[in-house]
């Protein structure tokens, strides 16, 4: 019986492992850029909460029992964003707050954030993060 050649066959091997050994490795490294994000814009929506509820805004109107109507960015400098922040990187979050009829919402939103691995679709781009204060 004849030996068959087994040149070449280290290479393929290689190929059929590090195909689904790089794809694992990339989605893992992206899932962690999102989870990061997303505690980020967390911590920021908490703290453009608790700015609102130390200005006048908040405070003010809660005591004399009327609604708050607070508007706008809590944190309208990209240096406090950053300071409270720091992992977003170069991005720039944005800071939305609406008044409800017994709440308060501060929501923080990345619309730039994009995934880098395709297998995700969109469904995980421009994440966002809500706190929502009681009155």
């Amino acid at each position: 019986m004849r030996k068959l050649d087994q040149r070449g066959m280290a290479a393929f091997e290689f190929c059929l492992v590090a195909v689904p050994l790089f794809t694992l490795m990339f989605a893992i490294f992206d899932l962690g850029r999102y989870a990061i994000t997303m505690q980020s814009l967390r911590t920021l929506a908490n703290a453009g909460a608790r700015t609102w509820m130390i200005n006048d805004c908040y405070v003010n109107n809660v005591m004399t029992k009327s609604s708050p109507t607070c508007s706008g960015d809590p944190l309208p400098s990209a240096a406090a964003k950053k300071a409270v922040a720091p992992m977003l990187g170069g991005l720039s979050p944005t800071l939305n707050t609406t008044s409800g009829a017994s709440a308060l919402t501060v929501t923080a939103s990345l619309p730039s954030f994009n995934m880098l691995m395709p297998i995700w679709g969109t469904a995980l781009n421009a994440p966002s993060a809500s706190t929502t204060i009681p009155f």
